[in-house]
């Protein structure tokens, strides 16, 4: 008689063993389309309500939307699509989650494991096409491993630097049964800063005159928010936030004196010429940040720099540090925010006036006087101003960003959703997810007419799923950041940036939406706030002025 192993459990198929993996990963959505090559899991799903199904109409749209709800939650978005065409149209927000840091996981539908290697329909090697963009890429050939490569991919995708995992799923070993319990993936003590690094950081601080901080990365929780405050507070630091990292730290601190990124401040960029110690924490310092590395040029920089990041393979890599350290920023900002300065530190007047910098940077100028349409300057401001501190912004890519950047106020943590890796098309997908994650929130979507083309369908998914947003068309009738870059290179040849869109307020409206059209700046307000009314999507249409490619540069001089 053959005794039954503790660690066996009642045969059931590895679709539904997986799907109770999720429950054990206390997953609570799914985004997805539906293929035939992962049925089993759609039927299992059809026996746990306790996951949300939320069911986009693309396949990049899917996985923008879990890619949005990892940045989100600081748990692993999950996206589901099948093989083939399905996979590559979710690849971008593979990339995304991997520029981003963002943990996620794509599950793909796969051949069945006879047919691989003879191009059978729709066969893809997922291990060559997802290689270089995720942190681990692997398809299940035998049922009984399922739980183990679950917990295994949950456990990479938020590790170190977060990031996506991809997990190929053979159509007939979903079928095959699996008795291998489901386990959770094992916890892992955060790393904290030792006492020697940190008398380290402060004895550096101690002998700066002229420092700067830097934040950025993933996963800015309140926690790590109220931290980051509390050390910039005590120390009188200086606090600049990485690209579209602006949450990290609320815009209206004493402290905040500006985000790096396109269109960033003249004197901020100055500043960091001038300082004389950098304290980078939970960001990679990339190009964006240090435009083109020319404001700080790697390998060694002119400047002494403390750099902390979560992963170790990060440090090093591009810079050279005088102090590195292997942390957490959430952690290593509990540590910092115990500290104190012996004595008021020597460079208050220099916080002061980078903050005064920031002020006048972001005070809206007055409008040319040949503008046409509505002031985005204005139009930000007038959203910072009325919109609670907990609603969330989301945007894709393209120049009406800079507006958003430069004059909207991010004073809660978690409230913007944007792609570091300048993704078009992300702003509503972001915003439906995050409607759906957080309904009792303002949602609003900014996206240009070329950046909504990208996915406007999933208006239509909002709507099925009882999404309450507000979206945003800045509608210049062409590529914005293309066309402005092709002026300064080939002046006067347009080609291929023009644009010519639908009627977007009839568009919304057949979606069910609420939708208007704005083209001037005072009927913006009145507008906005009966989008804001809707209980359900809305959309307005700003009909903005061509020539005004960014705030402070027009086409034509």
């Amino acid at each position: 008689m053959t005794a039954t192993s503790p660690l066996a459990t009642p045969p059931r198929s590895a679709g539904r063993a997986l799907v109770e993996s999720l429950q054990q990963h206390r997953v609570e959505r799914i985004f997805c389309v539906p293929g035939e090559s992962y049925l089993e899991v759609l039927d299992a799903l059809h026996d746990a309500p306790d996951i949300d199904l939320v069911v986009a109409k693309h396949e990049g749209a899917a996985a923008c939307m879990a890619e949005a709800d990892g940045k989100l939650t600081g748990r692993p978005g999950i996206c589901m699509v099948t093989r083939g065409p399905g996979a590559t149209h979710a690849s971008v927000g593979v990339h995304i989650a991997q520029q981003d840091s963002t943990p996620m996981i794509l599950f793909i539908g796969q051949i069945a494991r006879n047919h691989v290697g003879r191009e059978a329909f729709q066969e893809v090697d997922y291990q060559s096409m997802f290689g270089k963009l995720a942190k681990w890429v692997v398809e299940v050939t035998d049922a009984e491993r399922m739980p183990e490569i679950l917990a295994r991919a949950f456990h990479l995708a938020v590790s170190g630097r977060p990031g996506p995992v991809v997990v190929a799923l053979p159509e007939d070993m979903l079928l095959q049964d699996c008795t291998v319990p489901v386990c959770a993936a094992t916890p892992v003590e955060e790393a904290t800063l030792s006492a020697q690094t940190l008398e380290r950081i402060t004895q550096a601080l101690s002998q700066a005159q002229r420092p700067l901080v830097m934040v950025g990365g993933p996963d800015w929780t309140p926690a790590a928010r109220q931290a980051l405050q509390t050390f910039a507070s005590q120390w009188q630091l200086p606090v600049a936030c990485g690209f579209r990292r602006q949450d990290a730290l609320d815009n209206n601190d004493a402290h905040y004196v500006g985000h790096l990124s396109l269109g960033m401040n003249p004197k901020l960029i100055q500043r960091i010429k001038d300082c004389d110690l950098i304290l980078a924490i939970g960001t990679r310092i990339g190009d964006i940040e240090t435009d083109g590395y020319t404001l700080l040029q790697p390998p060694r920089i002119a400047q002494r720099l403390i750099h902390i990041h979560a992963d170790p393979a990060e440090l090093g890599r591009v810079f050279q540090a005088d102090l590195a350290a292997a942390c957490t920023a959430g952690s290593a900002l509990r540590s910092l925010a115990a500290t104190a300065p012996g004595s008021p530190p020597p460079w208050q007047a220099w916080t002061a006036q980078a903050r005064n910098d920031h002020q006048a940077f972001v005070t809206p100028p007055a409008p040319h006087p040949q503008l046409q349409g509505p002031d985005l300057a204005a139009v930000m401001q007038h959203m910072a101003e009325v919109l609670p501190a907990d609603s969330i912004v989301t945007n894709g890519a393209g120049n009406y960003a800079v507006w958003l950047h430069r004059f909207y106020r991010y004073r809660a943590s978690r409230t913007q959703l944007a792609p570091t890796c300048g993704s078009m098309g992300y702003g509503l997908p972001a915003a439906v997810a995050a409607a759906l994650r957080h309904r009792d929130r303002d949602v609003i979507c900014l996206a240009g007419d070329g950046c909504f083309l990208m996915y406007p369908q999933e208006l239509a998914t909002a709507q099925a799923h009882g999404a309450r947003l507000t979206v945003l068309v800045i509608n210049n009738g062409m590529y914005g950041t293309i066309r402005m870059h092709q002026e300064k290179l080939h002046p006067g040849r347009v080609s291929g940036t023009q644009l010519s869109g639908p009627d977007y307020v009839q568009l919304a409206k057949a979606f069910g939406a609420h939708a208007e059209r704005v083209q001037r700046t005072e009927d913006f307000a009145p507008a906005f706030a009966r989008a804001r009314q809707h209980d359900g999507i809305s959309l307005l249409e700003l009909c903005t002025d061509p020539q005004q490619i960014t705030p402070a540069m027009r086409l034509s001089r």
